[in-house]
């Protein structure tokens, strides 16, 4: 888990095997496709713009996905909206269906206290880099609520790959808040059984934030913000029932104190999916992608 020993592993990614080729988009190609990432298949949904690539090939985002129930996840449902917003702007995107989601083999086991997620989205950067209609050079990543929490630790562990982030209702704070000050609002979603027990597992292993703070500090990517691989751009409802508007709040001041540069916008009253503002939030994510990649 520590982000010292994920960067030291290698991300070599693979090339991509088409599985479906699905209805086009408006302008542009959608296949569901599979990757290795620790020698499991991963699948994903990969849409490339039409026509000829710009010279050095397209710039590129990676697009992790919230938490979703693994047993009722599936590659084309959810985040469509979303999804095709940047894939119109001009942008190859990828949505990978982490390890135990979908068709995806391995086991789901949540992405706070594993690294088995960060690492299938890593390998999916690296997947894209490998691409030749892909520019490795202008690679960005987004995420959504867990998808937030992959995006900045990825951000951290291979600084040189992501060249900019946008995270939406991410899960960015330290371990201490995650374990001390998450609190969910009514109607906030159920957390399973197995996700709880694996945390209490790996506090079993390595002790409490108490007991064991220097093992909390090295697998947090808010200890190491200073490295974060390029600027952020966060989004995040006030009226969020799922994460508290302090996790942002957080990460803003982390930012703040490692002079990374970020740009921070609150919907006043908007909830997790930012539904009420979603149009003005994706049209200021596609803008910073085309501004910063």
């Amino acid at each position: 888990m520590s982000i010292e020993a994920m960067r030291a592993r290698s991300y070599p990614g693979s090339a991509f095997t088409v599985r479906q080729t699905l209805r086009a988009g408006s302008n542009y190609s959608r296949q569901v496709v599979s990757y290795q990432s620790d020698g499991l298949r991963i699948d994903a949904l990969l849409t490339v713009p039409n026509g000829t690539p710009p010279k050095g090939g397209w710039p590129a985002i990676v697009f992790n996905h919230g938490y979703i129930p693994p047993n009722e996840y599936r590659t084309t449902e959810r985040y469509v909206a979303y999804q095709d917003a940047f894939a119109r702007a001009g942008f190859v995107t990828i949505k990978s269906d982490y390890r135990g989601h979908g068709s995806s083999q391995g086991e789901a086991v949540g992405g706070y206290y594993d690294p088995g997620y960060t690492t299938d989205v890593l390998n999916a950067a690296a997947s894209l880099r490998r691409d030749g209609r892909v520019n490795a050079a202008r690679l960005g990543m987004w995420g959504h609520s867990m998808g937030g929490a992959l995006t900045l630790r990825a951000m951290v562990v291979e600084p040189g790959w992501i060249k900019a982030g946008v995270i939406w209702a991410g899960v960015v704070a330290s371990y201490d808040l995650l374990q001390n000050g998450w609190t969910r609002g009514p109607g906030a979603e159920v957390i399973p059984n197995q996700l709880v027990h694996r945390r209490f597992d790996v506090i079993a292993k390595y002790g409490t934030l108490t007991q064991n703070p220097a093992f909390w500090r090295a697998v947090s990517p808010n200890s190491y913000l200073k490295d974060v691989s390029g600027p952020l751009q966060l989004h995040q409802g006030t009226a969020d029932v799922e994460v508290p508007v302090t996790f942002h709040q957080a990460l803003e001041k982390g930012l703040k104190a490692a002079s990374k540069p970020f740009t921070a916008y609150f919907y006043p009253g908007d909830n997790h999916n930012l539904s009420r503002n979603l149009g003005t939030a994706l049209s200021r994510s596609v803008a910073f992608f085309k501004a910063n990649l």
